[in-house]
């Protein structure tokens, strides 16, 4: 039998407004807007250590809190990376940002669930 992987997964919201400056013109997404985001970070991995974990869920959930606040009630646009803040690369940024602390990290979710709209970031 293989050993068995497990997934793990967080959420946080955070709001933000953002702009695409080089959208069509006359486009409503060049005008500057907000969004309510949720951002999903799922750990895969084996069970370990004395608690038989994949990784602590408490962890986890600070880590991407804290990540979600630095974007939280701010423009996006202004964030190194997000210079053009698509699902896509805000999907990068949460990545980026929790890979080396959460190596089994393997997949990101970011969503604006007010308007149906998602984009899943496979690792």
């Amino acid at each position: 039998m293989t050993t068995p992987q497990f997934e793990i997964t967080k959420a946080a919201t955070f709001d933000a407004a953002h702009h695409f400056p080089n959208g069509p013109e006359g486009s409503p997404y060049t005008r500057l807007h907000g969004h309510s985001f949720r951002v999903e970070a799922t750990v895969r991995g084996e069970i370990s250590g004395p608690m038989g974990w994949v990784t602590d869920l408490g962890e986890l959930d600070a880590e991407l809190k804290a990540v979600a606040a630095q974007l939280d009630h701010g423009l996006l646009n202004d964030k190194p990376g997000l210079q053009v803040p698509s699902l896509e690369h805000l999907c990068l940024y949460f990545a980026t940002a929790l890979k080396d602390r959460f190596p089994g990290l393997c997949r990101v979710v970011i969503s604006r669930p007010t308007i149906n709209e998602s984009c899943a970031l496979s690792l």
